[in-house]
């Protein structure tokens, strides 16, 4: 556990202090590395510097094959996993989108994952798997370190690992991942939770075909790939958690690609503003 992030937990605990910032150098220094987290404004990192303090708290970093989590790789995880809750009231209760799960894995490199699949005739396929990140339903999330430190590269393609893992697990909190995360009452002016489903589905599920039919045409004919990291055609899940990163990292071109998205996630990402 990185000495800084067991302060932080022993402060937030203390009823005789206040609770505590992450130190400002800490955080400038993640806010440099990320242009996509500077450019909110000044109250909108506020609030994110209070969310990373508070989820930092509350978890546990451990590094996998020696890796050791210093304070500042921690402050950059923690500021990205906490992106998407900035606009859902107060960070304690925003919080509680990610209080089935304690652990957070950082490997320094990509994880090796083993598989099984039984198909539809009953043959078990088992199989190997290369990931740069993975959420648990009701579990750890693991992350590849080299992944999350090339963020602000990334982020010109749409991707970022943190937010696609966090992001699955908000997809979570309904049951197992499907590309519709629990909607709020009254979400898009609706009056109920089938008419907010439907709603989600009218404007995703459209979205996820023609995105589809664009990888198998690039897979297949070898037509212009889509922008958009092509993992997203493998499930609406996958979908769901590509379409975000990108949202939340370089919405000026997700919303060129996806325009029909938009006031969807910003009607669960932004509720009320």
């Amino acid at each position: 556990m990185p000495a800084f992030l067991n302060r932080l937990r022993n402060r937030l605990r203390s009823t005789l202090a206040p609770v505590p910032d992450i130190p400002a150098e800490l955080w400038l220094e993640t806010l440099r590395r990320h242009p996509f987290l500077a450019a909110l404004g000044l109250p909108q990192q506020a609030k994110l510097r209070a969310l990373s303090a508070l989820f930092l708290d509350g978890k546990q970093f451990h590094g996998a094959h020696g890796l050791v989590v210093t304070d500042a790789m921690a402050i950059d995880i923690a500021a990205q996993a906490c992106l998407p809750l900035l606009h859902w009231g107060e960070p304690s209760d925003a919080l509680g989108w990610y209080d089935d799960f304690v652990t957070i894995v950082v490997h320094p490199s990509e994880a090796v994952a083993r598989r099984e699949h039984m198909d539809e005739a009953g043959v078990m396929h088992r199989y190997t798997e290369v990931l740069a990140g993975e959420a648990m339903e009701r579990g750890p999330v693991m992350l590849s370190w080299p992944h999350v430190e090339g963020a602000a590269h990334s982020a010109q393609h749409g991707s970022n690992v943190v937010v696609h893992e966090f992001v699955h697990k908000l997809d979570m909190r309904s049951g197992h991942a499907n590309g519709c995360p629990p909607l709020p009452a009254g979400f898009m002016g609706t009056r109920s939770a089938r008419a907010a489903h439907e709603a989600w589905w009218a404007a995703w599920e459209p979205a996820y075909q023609h995105f589809r039919e664009a990888v198998i045409k690039a897979e297949r004919f070898g037509t212009d790939w889509p922008w958009l990291d092509a993992y997203g055609a493998t499930a609406p899940a996958e979908f769901f958690a590509v379409a975000c990163e990108a949202y939340f990292v370089n919405r000026e071109r997700f919303a060129l690609e996806f325009p029909g998205l938009v006031p969807v996630l910003d009607a669960f990402f932004r509720p009320g503003s």
